[in-house]
């Protein structure tokens, strides 16, 4: 078995890939576990004899969805480039350490987060909001996004490819939710040409509450396939979508979600400062737009949204997109307004 054709979900090939790569010792036996919650990798935490904990993470070309969904599994590469500049970025613990990469069988091994430690989204959705946590997201997506502007010229060159970003997000969210939805289309492919034409700080591209563990009250962040250089509105946008769309589904604490919403965009504007922040607040709105519709009608629909709220939302949204808010402050309220109407 070369490492090309290895499945690491069969667990007795990734034995003995391991063993034959070094990685594990030639009569070692650990813990296997599939981790759920992707669609784009197949995932699996190994735990070791010695109390070492790794997750194994491989790419894969076909996602895990209902709609074809492709995209070059090369990017587990990236995901390792990306681990590497974060950690430069973020503060200490912030981001998980990477063991080893392995090109060709487009799969990496990074550290475990040792228990105990909880899902984000999970949190969240059990209506578990802190705005000490909101305030951790945002400023260390603020610590991302300026760092990336004050070491641009290094950043531009190491993540100018931005083929993942277009099959993962441009592609999938807003194109693919043109298609579905005529009366957006003009909104979301002017979108995207603008989120091409700007590149100027490092973009995560998949700045989401699921991709966020807790551990003792600190944030950690994972999943960094999407990263490039380009427009850092998209990670604001994409951020908001998931507080406002937990605003919309969970009705008894919509006002607490909005008020989480405003205060994520009022660390952030700290983070990156207030004149960058002003700078680029319309395209903050109008990407939160863009992610509010297209995680109703893209290729990835938020799985907790049943089908009226969905319906709801998209009708929301193109609403808005007729006359798009100015503010962050503005679309939270207006946003709100439809919901609650």
């Amino acid at each position: 078995m070369d490492s090309a054709s290895l499945d690491i979900e069969n667990f007795s090939d990734l034995l003995i890939y391991l063993r034959r790569a070094g990685r594990i010792g030639p009569d070692e036996v650990p813990r296997l576990t599939n981790l759920a919650g992707g669609v784009s990798n197949r995932t699996v935490l190994l735990e070791r004899q010695n109390g070492q904990g790794w997750v194994l993470k491989q790419a894969l070309a076909q996602l895990r969805v209902q709609t074809q969904w492709l995209s070059d599994p090369r990017r587990i590469e990236r995901e390792a480039l990306g681990m590497a500049r974060l950690a430069e970025l973020a503060p200490p613990g912030a981001i998980t350490p990477l063991i080893f990469l392995d090109p060709e069988a487009h799969l990496l091994a990074m550290q475990a987060v040792p228990q105990p430690h909880e899902n984000w989204k999970t949190l969240l959705l059990a209506g578990r909001l802190d705005l000490g946590h909101v305030a951790q997201f945002a400023e260390l997506l603020g610590k991302i996004h300026r760092g990336g502007v004050e070491q641009a010229e290094r950043y531009a060159a190491e993540f100018a490819d931005r083929s993942f970003f277009e099959s993962l997000r441009l592609e999938p969210y807003y194109l693919y939710a043109a298609e579905q939805v005529p009366q957006a289309a003009g909104f979301l492919r002017d979108l995207v040409e603008r989120t091409r034409g700007h590149r100027y700080t490092l973009v995560h591209g998949d700045y989401s509450p699921k991709n966020v563990l807790i551990r003792e009250n600190q944030l950690i962040l994972l999943d960094h396939e999407v990263i490039h250089f380009g427009d850092g509105s998209f990670d604001v946008g994409f951020a908001l979508t998931h507080l406002l769309s937990k605003a919309h589904h969970l009705k008894p604490m919509s006002a607490a979600f909005a008020g989480a919403a405003r205060h994520f965009w009022a660390i952030y504007r700290e983070a990156v400062g207030v004149a960058s922040a002003a700078q680029r607040e319309n395209a903050a709105v109008r990407h939160t737009l863009g992610c509010l519709l297209a995680r109703c009608r893209g290729r990835s629909p938020l799985e907790y949204l049943d089908a009226d709220e969905r319906r709801r939302q998209a009708d929301a949204v193109v609403s808005l997109m007729t006359l798009p808010p100015v503010t962050v402050n503005e679309l939270v309220d207006r946003f709100l307004d439809r919901m609650n109407s």
